[in-house]
């Protein structure tokens, strides 16, 4: 089975050499494509370097990287049917009387070529017409080897189960992040609050951690490089793709969603000996995900309980012990471009390559931030060189910044999942940020005159009332 780059694999070398190619527009022949700087090419220089042969196999690493960033030139399907022309053509699979022994040697190539691009990039074989330029490569070399045959219905087969699980989505993906307005506090009798469901903060931080893995495993490497995708300058004047990276979008709505949920629970109990209660655990949960290296969770908790609406809570603030907190704000301190976060995550990252379980294993980044990280590097650098070559080198760094998330999200959660707790977390009704000022001056009247207006202005608007 094919496996996903570690931070490490992404730059051992290959222990075969390229296929032979002339050097076009400028570039040098022998270049190397990935021991080396700068590193550019054509993009058919790029496409033949991906093709294997009796002889030859490309580097992991390039495997991962051109796949990776070739979307921003070229469409999938186009690049898959190339790759299959070139193989056809070259290994003279057209022919009524094939190579047998030049065939045997390529054929185990090309189907490990076809097993990792199917297994890192399903979505890229969504639509039937790539299924069948597989069943047709594959059908031309089988007679060789029946074997091949077999093993292609083993890759079509996980292949389908893979995009099932992609299609089914995790809980609430969509319709739990939308936040509803503040009306009445609901009755005790029917309302159910986060403490009720699990007080033990332990627990919650391991179903936190459950909710992120899951989510994180919807999301493919190809989101990061769709998310800010520029239109290449010598394609045509459509875009390669739209709207796909739903599943990163909806990650990102899900960290949203649980500084809104943390706010909501702050601010929902009426005394402030129950809200200050609220924020102790939340700050005991927030430095278990920290223990864990769920920074995601960690970071959303954290930005939860610095909104207005309740960090303003003077008085129950007062009633929290904040040490603990001071902590893991300094851990997350934006100071630095989050110098002290990215120490941490290093350490994390260390444990994991290193892991004798599987808990030490996780690692979970605050997400944002590793978003922010990749669109700089994608701005600060040109897709293509003035030559017109692609800029290899720029793509090399970014598939080592998505290989290794790759990497941590396939990690199996060691934690046995509680439905009743990931239900709540997905599904548990949200204030509006005009809910929750609204909450929060209902707990502590405003203490100047903008909040107090502010104040009438909510009651008005959302309660009907002057």
């Amino acid at each position: 089975m094919p496996q996903t780059l570690s931070a490490s694999d992404m730059v051992t070398p290959g222990s075969l050499s390229p296929p032979t190619t002339e050097p076009t527009d400028g570039e040098q022949a022998g270049q190397p494509l990935l021991d080396g700087a700068p590193s550019s090419a054509s993009l058919e220089t790029l496409i033949q370097h991906l093709v294997p042969t009796a002889d030859y196999y490309p580097e992991k690493a390039y495997i991962f990287t051109f796949l990776l960033s070739s979307r921003l030139f070229i469409e999938p399907r186009e690049l898959l049917a190339r790759v299959c022309h070139l193989c056809i053509e070259q290994q003279q699979l057209d022919k009524p009387v094939l190579d047998k022994a030049r065939v045997r040697k390529f054929g185990p190539k090309l189907l490990q070529l076809l097993a990792e691009w199917t297994e890192t990039f399903p979505r890229d074989f969504q639509e039937e017409s790539t299924i069948g330029q597989l069943k047709d490569v594959v059908g031309r070399i089988a007679p060789c080897d029946e074997a091949y045959r077999k093993r292609m219905h083993q890759l079509l087969q996980a292949l389908h189960q893979k995009l099932a699980a992609l299609r089914q989505g995790p809980e609430g993906l969509v319709s739990a992040d939308k936040p509803i307005s503040y009306r009445t506090k609901p009755p005790a009798s029917i309302h159910r609050e986060l403490l009720g469901v699990c007080s033990d903060p332990y627990t919650l931080a391991q179903q936190l951690t459950h909710v992120e893995l899951e989510r994180l495993r919807h999301i493919g490497p190809e989101e990061f490089v769709q998310a800010f995708v520029n239109k290449d300058p010598l394609a045509s004047t459509k875009p390669c793709f739209s709207d796909k990276t739903s599943h990163l979008e909806a990650y990102v709505k899900w960290f949203n969603r649980l500084c809104y949920l943390v706010a909501t629970e702050i601010c929902m109990p009426a005394k402030k000996k129950q809200r200050a209660q609220v924020i102790e655990f939340f700050i005991d949960v927030a430095r278990e995900c920290f223990n864990i290296g769920n920074f995601n969770s960690l970071m959303a908790i954290i930005s939860g309980m610095n909104m207005s609406p309740v960090s303003r809570l003077k008085k129950t603030w007062a009633k929290v012990k904040t040490a603990k907190f001071f902590i893991l704000e300094h851990q997350m301190d934006p100071t630095g471009n989050f110098c002290n976060y990215r120490t941490a995550l290093r350490g994390a990252a260390h444990r994991s390559l290193t892991a004798h379980s599987s808990r030490e294993k996780i690692v979970i980044p605050f997400f944002s931030l590793l978003i922010k990280d990749i669109y700089f590097l994608n701005e600060g650098c040109a897709n293509r060189l003035p030559n017109g070559h692609v800029n290899f080198e720029k793509f090399l760094e970014l598939a080592k910044q998505v290989g290794e998330f790759i990497t941590w999200k396939q990690v199996e959660c060691p934690f046995e999942q509680d439905p009743s707790i990931t239900h709540y977390l997905s599904t548990a009704p949200i204030f509006s940020e005009d809910g929750l000022y609204l909450a929060s001056y209902e707990s502590e009247s405003p203490e100047n005159q903008t909040e107090k207006e502010r104040w009438k202005s909510l009651r008005s608007s959302i309660l009907g009332k002057t």
